[in-house]
């Protein structure tokens, strides 16, 4: 008898992406799509764009107020956007 190796579809897809370098850039895009049920729907509203650079998601606001409070809970929404997508993709916030 012969042993199969049997690998799930998700380990190929995964090992493939890592491969060709589009690990990170997929990741990055899941996280940016993230923000907005992260944030809530009252803070999406006034985001106009969000984009990540050097580990860092800029997030552009409309509102100065909702700056400043965004900022101070910037630890917390790296956390919980970092663990939507399940792996370390950001290490700051800034808001502009």
């Amino acid at each position: 008898m012969f042993k199969r190796n049997v690998q799930s579809l998700k380990d190929i897809i995964l090992r493939s992406l890592h491969e060709q370098g589009l690990e990170t850039p997929l990741l990055q895009k899941r996280l940016v799509e993230a923000w907005p049920k992260i944030a809530g729907p009252v803070i999406a509203r006034y985001t106009l764009n969000t984009y990540i650079y050097n580990q860092t998601l800029f997030v552009r606001l409309s509102n100065p107020a909702l700056r400043s409070d965004l900022s101070m809970r910037k630890q917390e929404l790296t956390k919980k956007l970092n663990d939507s997508v399940g792996e370390q993709v950001i290490a700051d916030i800034r808001f502009c």
